[in-house]
């Protein structure tokens, strides 16, 4: 079935192409003759273009469709020249007027050329559409995957916290819950956004870090620090929040005791620059692969959400746990 944008394209081709090569420029007018010779090869064209092509071409037979077009093409000549000719001129010497094939096959071949590339190129670029859509909604669900990880992933961190401290009878145990259920909130409905913007994100890392300084109480010292945030950008939700909690999970799991953790955000034109850095002991911990699950999580997103516009680096110094992440932020 021919759509209403493929019909247009291919009158207005067709009307193009007839002007064109039918077009006398002594006479200043269309040469009839010329004309009837063109629709006739604009018919032979469609066997090619919407049979041809589709049974043989886009499947790749390439053998049987220049076979067949080699048919067609030796069917139009001898049409031209055993009826056309014979009917449109009855009264004058084919040799005279036609000096034969050649010059009918030089007649027939650029016509049906450009007509069939053109169809060709029409239906290349309704497919590559078709495959950029069909990626765009893999690209989107994919990240709706990764998304719906980060909830779950959240809520196993903290409630093996929070669980502890309700063992402890802890008098921090509902601030706890508080802080948890306002970082949910902003996860569940107002994150849902394939992009938020800059000032709310940075708000809810404030929110998060608080959450986990609850746990770390007078153990160690945090630190964070924004500068030059600047209002009208968007970022990609919860990206940053992924490397914080597993810097504070990687402070606490092998230290009780002068936990550092350095965070800072600042922006330099619409260049967002992310540090994050934290002590740690090495001990052996069967959280690994829940840390390695929401590294690999955010490493994806970006490759999904920024290609080529971000910049992660990720290493380990003298005890330390070091995030340097680099983001190109557009304009809401």
């Amino acid at each position: 079935m021919i759509s209403r944008k493929e019909l247009l394209f291919q009158i207005v081709l067709h009307i193009i192409v007839l002007l064109f090569f039918s077009f006398d420029k002594n006479r200043e007018a269309i040469n009839v003759d010329r004309a009837i010779f063109l629709l006739y090869y604009s018919i032979a064209t469609v066997i090619v273009t919407y049979f041809l092509m589709p049974k043989y071409l886009y499947k790749k037979k390439y053998w049987q469709f220049f076979v067949a077009f080699f048919l067609v093409v030796t069917a139009v000549i001898m049409l031209e020249e055993l009826l056309l000719e014979p009917l449109m001129f009855p009264n004058t010497r084919r040799a005279d007027s036609f000096p034969g094939v050649y010059v009918a096959l030089l007649g027939v071949l650029p016509v049906m050329t450009i007509l069939s590339g053109c169809k060709f190129g029409w239906d290349a670029l309704q497919k590559q559409a078709e495959i950029d859509e069909l990626q765009t909604t893999i690209q989107e669900s994919e990240l709706q995957f990764l998304r719906s990880q980060i909830n779950p992933h959240f809520l196993f961190n903290n409630l093996n916290n929070l669980y502890s401290y309700a063992l402890q009878n802890s008098p921090k145990t509902p601030e706890i819950i508080l802080e948890m259920s306002g970082v949910l909130r902003y996860m569940l409905y107002e994150s849902k956004e394939q992009f938020v913007p800059l000032k709310k994100e940075i708000e809810q890392l404030g929110n998060f870090i608080r959450l986990y300084k609850l746990q770390i109480e007078n153990r160690g010292h945090v630190n964070f620090e924004t500068v030059n945030i600047k209002p009208g950008y968007k970022i990609a939700p919860l990206i940053l929040i992924v490397f914080i909690e597993n810097a504070f999970k990687h402070s606490q799991s092998g230290q009780s005791s002068n936990i550092e953790i350095d965070i800072s955000v600042k922006m330099t034109d619409s260049v967002l620059e992310f540090h994050c850095k934290n002590n740690f002991e090495a001990v052996p911990s069967l959280d690994t692969i829940a840390k390695g699950i929401g590294l690999q999580n955010v490493q994806k997103r970006l490759q999904l959400l920024y290609p080529h516009k971000h910049q992660l680096d990720i290493s380990e110094e003298n005890k330390s746990y070091i995030v340097y992440l680099r983001l190109e932020l557009e304009k809401a």
